[in-house]
């Protein structure tokens, strides 16, 4: 049974995402084994959050800004290491890579998010 506390949460989702993996997959016919980008969720519920972080240098150059992608989702899917991940949330759809071990919670997990360039 889902809580209440988990129905406010997910009420914040607004976007949808999208979990594949690189995988080993063998072809029925030829019974070839190649790697290939397989779906493990798809179109499931969630939330992007963007942060923006500033510093300065200690020798006083320009500030660097980063900005820190994290994201919202169910806590109990199983998302791996190095997964694809492409949400669409506002319209906009990005690639990210997963990176860190997510932090599982009663009502969600939080998985810190890098844009996707290529799988690891």
């Amino acid at each position: 049974m889902v809580s209440a506390r988990r129905k406010a949460v997910e009420s914040l989702y607004k976007g949808v995402c999208t979990v594949k993996v690189w995988r080993e997959v063998e072809d029925p016919i030829t019974h070839v084994t190649r790697h290939k980008e397989v779906p493990l969720f798809t179109d499931q519920k969630c939330k992007l959050s963007f942060e923006k972080q500033t510093s300065t240098t200690p020798t006083g150059g320009p500030a660097v800004i980063a900005q820190t992608t994290k994201l919202f989702i169910a806590p109990e899917l199983d998302i791996p290491a190095g997964s694809k991940i492409i949400v669409t949330q506002h319209g906009k759809t990005t690639e990210y890579a997963r990176s860190g071990e997510p932090a599982v919670y009663m009502d969600q997990q939080e998985i810190m998010l890098e844009a996707f360039e290529r799988y690891a």
